[in-house]
């Protein structure tokens, strides 16, 4: 329930690092265009100069490289000498206290080297360097702001400790009651404990309910609801919560598929088909949703649609399993201990 509600929560999780991560992409994005639309059709930068700037950026002189490599990189055409040229920018960027000169070697590394593995390692680090920077300036700047307990907050729910970040949110809102997603967020740390006791269960409806008086348009919280019902056997309010959810978001999967089993649950089969045949267009690999679209046209008597779904279902927990069955023999590898490794002779 809760892995689900976080895909979709419409103000989710974001560490620090993702928090800051998702500004800079933004700015990227902006600084593309803004370069892109500067730019007369780009003329080839004279391989002299390229490698003059590589040079000087390789041998420590990134003050008098930094202009050199900005301006070949416009102009570079695309091979290993431009990704030097980026990377060689970027590093000079990032060790000489101008970072946010970085966003333009990011956008065109992005761009021309999507999937290469060097400038992704990079680009990681980059991000990161800035998160960290944005993360500084913010503490500073505004120490008492309830962005501060925000960032605060979502870094102890990635280290599990629920209560403490409950803690944050509860200050945030004491600044500011009325934030959207924050009564949403307090509901989650205390739906994600290993075992939330029934009180702590009844709260976070609560808090999920409150949330949905500030903004009545978050799909995530409906859907919350709607499995809390499920779960109490309260299919009529399930129902209920599970539509509002699709109709507020028609790409929710999870949502399909709860309002698709609560449909079952209460026996209204016919009901149930359209909502999981959206499930398994929008999830075709799930044997869950197979099984329920099975299980719906048998109750409505379509037979052969529910043998088809009924192979379907197997054919996909099938893969799923060689899936599972060959992480875990890849995992097993990585953790051999090096004793099982032949002996150097």
């Amino acid at each position: 329930m809760i892995s689900a509600y976080n895909r979709r929560m419409s103000v989710g999780l974001e560490s620090s690092y993702r928090f800051c991560m998702r500004s800079f992409v933004w700015l990227c994005v902006l600084a593309s265009a803004r370069f892109g639309a500067a730019q007369t059709p780009a003329k080839t930068a004279p391989a002299s100069e390229a490698q003059r700037a590589v040079s000087l950026a390789e041998s420590g002189h990134c003050a008098e490289a930094l202009p050199l490599l900005r301006k070949s990189i416009r102009q570079a055409a695309a091979g290993d000498l431009k990704k030097r040229i980026g990377l060689d920018g970027l590093h000079c960027a990032m060790i000489h206290e101008t970072p946010y000169e970085s966003l333009e070697f990011l956008v065109v590394l992005s761009r021309d080297f999507p999937h290469d593995p060097e400038v992704l390692y990079a680009a990681t680090h980059a991000y990161s360097d800035l998160s960290m920077r944005s993360s500084q300036d913010l503490a500073r700047d505004a120490p008492f702001s309830y962005e501060v307990h925000e960032l605060n907050a979502e870094a102890l729910e990635m280290q599990g400790k629920w209560y403490e970040a409950g803690v944050e949110y509860r200050k945030i809102l004491e600044i500011n009651p009325t934030l959207p997603g924050i009564h949403a967020r307090l509901g989650r740390t205390l739906l994600s404990k290993p075992q939330p006791t029934p009180a702590e269960v009844e709260q976070a409806k609560k808090n999920f309910e409150e949330e949905l008086e500030i903004d009545p348009r978050n799909a995530a919280a409906e859907y919350v609801l709607g499995q809390l019902a499920a779960d109490a056997n309260d299919p009529a309010t399930a129902i209920r919560n599970f539509t509002r959810a699709t109709k507020l978001d028609a790409t929710f999967s999870e949502a399909f598929l709860g309002l698709g089993t609560a449909l079952n649950s209460a026996k209204r089969f016919a009901e149930a088909i359209p909502a999981l045949e959206t499930y398994e267009k929008l999830a075709p690999d799930s044997p869950t949703g197979h099984y329920q679209l099975a299980f719906a046209y048998a109750g409505a008597g379509r037979r052969d649609d529910a043998n088809r779904e009924a192979g379907l279902q197997r054919q996909t927990a099938e893969a799923l399993e060689a899936v599972k069955r060959k992480a875990a023999i890849a995992q097993e590898k990585q953790q051999a201990p090096d004793s099982q490794a032949p002996e150097p002779k």
